[in-house]
């Protein structure tokens, strides 16, 4: 006398909290969820999530400087250029990051210009058209 205690036999497109953490770090996600990744990684907010997704273990680490027995300047100035620094890096490197696990994924690492490209491609049209003198495939 089995249970099916809520186990679906067809495959999920969005990971469960456990495959979540790990995705946000360092383990691709089954193909089944290809979609949510492409989406996560190249659509709207991509960016911003990752910023966060990288600032988290940040803020984790430099969390016990804030108990350090000391006035609040001294530990302000401790922690916020680490923050800060690190912030920058990630918001530099937000793009080669994110093609990074897009390849991980099987994914066109492409996809990462594609809400720019789709923004801008009535400009890319002009451009083409008048330097060019075609018409832009797509």
């Amino acid at each position: 006398m089995g249970h099916d205690r809520g186990v679906s036999t067809s495959e999920r497109t969005t990971p469960n909290a456990w495959e979540y953490i790990k995705y946000c770090y360092w383990a691709p996600l089954p193909k089944s969820m290809t979609a949510w990744v492409e989406n996560d990684l190249a659509g709207p907010g991509a960016s911003a999530r990752m910023v966060v997704r990288w600032a988290i273990p940040c803020i984790i680490i430099l969390c016990p400087m804030l108990f350090v027995p000391a006035d609040w300047g001294v530990r302000f100035t401790m922690t916020a250029p680490i923050l800060i620094a690190y912030l920058f890096f990630s918001i530099a490197l937000n793009r080669v990051y994110r093609r990074h696990r897009l390849a991980q994924h099987g994914l066109n690492p492409d996809l990462v210009n594609r809400l720019e490209r789709e923004k801008n491609s009535d400009l890319y049209d002009e451009y083409h058209r008048k330097y060019r003198g075609e018409h832009r495939r797509r």
